[in-house]
Formats: C-alpha cells, structure tokens, sequence
C-alpha cells in the first residue's frame, strides 16, 4: 500500500440523520462495505471492495440540519492550516480537535463557504 501524498484528498464522509438508510443506498449503489469505527460512536468506517483499509466514513447526525458529504485533505499541520486557511480568505468552521485516539482534524470554508475538512492521522 502506498502512503497518501499531504495535501492531498484522502477522506470522505456522509453525514446523516438516517444511518441505515445511507448505508444501503451507498452499498447497493457502489459496493461499499461498512464496520462500526472502535474509536467513535456513531460513526462507521467505508471500505471499498478490495481495499485493504477504510477511505470514508458516514456521521451518524442527530437531525437533519446536520446532514452533510464533505472530503478531507490530509496535511502535516492542522492548526497551521487553520491560520493559512484565514490568510488566504476562508474562515475556521471548527477548530482543531485531537481524538482520544490522535487524530488530529478541523473544518474550515473556502472564500465561498464550502465545507471541507482537513486531518493529520495519529501517530503510529
């Protein structure tokens, strides 16, 4: 397996009030094979058929207003992307957060207010 490039689309995810729904219409649609994540509840990781590791996730939300699909970019630096992100016109939708596990990862907003993420992966 080679090892994603920094700066590069590396994630996705699916944020949604109906869950079970999500998973059958991406599995049915696409093959996509789904396992609960053991670092967070209310989240399962994507697996394409033959892959040997997950590429996505699907956000279970609470209600509507929270639905959402939006990719990440992984880079070395999450907070330094956060102030270049400002420097450059977009804005910090959500600061830098670290999981129990290490992942290190923000949502921010181009000049024209998409959504997207950006992560650095625990340290191995």
């Amino acid at each position: 397996m080679s090892v994603p490039a920094f700066n590069t689309v590396t994630w996705f995810q699916v944020g949604t009030d109906a869950p079970e729904e999500a998973r059958r219409f991406y599995g049915d649609m696409f093959g996509w094979q789904f396992e609960d994540d053991p670092d967070a509840d209310g989240y399962d990781l994507v697996n394409y058929p033959g892959a040997d590791m997950p590429s996505g996730g699907i956000s279970h939300e609470r209600d509507a207003s929270g639905n959402h699909a939006m990719f990440f970019v992984l880079v070395e630096d999450v907070e330094a992307t956060c102030e270049q992100t400002v420097k450059h016109g977009g804005k910090v939708a959500m600061p830098a957060l670290t999981t129990d596990a290490g992942l290190v990862f923000a949502y921010l907003q181009d000049p024209s207010g998409n959504a997207f993420g950006v992560f650095t992966p625990a340290a191995s």
